[in-house]
């Protein structure tokens, strides 16, 4: 019996087809088939996914052996539990299976999805580009038509100009005619009334010649005449200015008379003044008498002695002056006072 049990055992199932080996197998198979397809993957054709085909290689049935019934269930029990690890392992070899081809299909899909995006890309480039193109077509087409037009505007406004131009050098010609023409007529016209004129000349002159000599004897009369009365009025003239200049003299000596005695008593000399020191001033009045201005001419040397000075010319509010306007625009308008402690001129 023992010799029997190492004869099943010696030839049962061989080493390649037991469960294991199988499906270490299948793994690599898969692997491999997965590999090949990622890397075979191109832009243009994508192959179907590759199907798997496994058939089940089940092992064969032991032959009864005439061994006693602990050992036969002992070799049952053995086969059951194998059967049970080679249907485990086939359910995982399936699942890795399905597993890998999920993930085969989803890298498939995935890069079908790239591509698809890629060439959407490409074709959204490829129209971009399309309409860039269309665009400068149009306008390259717009510019052209625009030199165009401007060519054709331009050649019409060289015809316009060119006929005006034709026009106005007509007009110019007939315009030249007629001035010349006209011009004849006026030289024509003007060396009749120069004759005419120059015979009413001749007439007017002859005329004016015979009256001239009558006008020169009453001319020379009336001279002698008014020569006469030029003389005697120059002398009353002259006289009647002796007079009236004698006449504001007196006056203007009048009134500078009173103007120094107010400038004499509003002056204060200050206690440093000597004889000897003289301050000149301008005083300029308005024609109310009231003072316009007051300018120191010369000085004394003596800035308080100016100073007094300047300040008696400006305390008095008006100034006596005489009511003819000649006798004061000549003696009273602007006029120069000496300020001296002995004299005030």
């Amino acid at each position: 019996m023992r010799d029997h049990q190492r004869e099943v055992t010696t030839t049962g199932v061989p080493p390649w087809k037991s469960p294991v080996a199988l499906s270490v197998t299948l793994h690599l198979l898969i692997l491999g088939i997965a590999l090949a397809g990622w890397s075979w993957t191109s832009t243009d054709h994508e192959p179907p996914p590759r199907s798997i085909s496994a058939r089940l290689i089940t092992q064969q049935e032991p032959e009864p052996s005439p061994v006693v019934e602990p050992v036969d269930q002992q070799k049952r029990d053995e086969e059951r539990r194998a059967e049970e690890q080679r249907r485990k392992e086939e359910a995982e070899r399936q699942r890795q299976e399905e597993e890998a081809r999920r993930i085969a299909e989803q890298k498939r899909q995935e890069e079908q999805k790239r591509l698809q995006q890629q060439k959407e890309q490409e074709r959204q480039e490829a129209e971009a580009k399309e309409r860039e193109a269309r665009k400068a077509r149009e306008a390259e087409a717009a510019r052209q038509k625009a030199e165009a037009e401007a060519k054709e505007r331009a050649r019409q406004k060289a015809e316009e100009e060119k006929r005006r131009q034709e026009e106005a050098k007509r007009k110019a010609e007939e315009e030249k005619r007629r001035q010349e023409e006209q011009r004849k007529r006026e030289e024509a016209e003007r060396k009749r009334q120069e004759e005419l004129a120059r015979q009413e000349a001749e007439r007017k002159r002859l005329e004016a010649e015979r009256k001239l000599r009558e006008q020169q004897l009453e001319a020379q009369a009336e001279a002698a005449q008014r020569a006469r009365e030029e003389e005697s009025r120059r002398q009353r003239e002259a006289a009647a200015a002796k007079a009236r200049e004698a006449q504001m003299l007196s006056e203007s000596e009048k009134y500078q008379a009173l103007i120094r005695e107010r400038l004499s008593q509003a002056w204060y000399p200050p206690s440093s003044a000597t004889e000897e020191m003289t301050a000149r001033l301008q005083i300029t009045l308005l024609p109310t008498g009231e003072l316009a201005g007051v300018r120191l001419v010369s000085s004394s040397g003596n800035t308080a002695f100016d100073n007094s000075a300047l300040g008696a010319v400006r305390s008095l509010s008006r100034y006596p002056i005489p009511n003819d306007r000649d006798t004061f625009e000549r003696y009273f308008r602007q006029f120069t006072i000496e300020f001296n402690p002995r004299r005030l001129r």
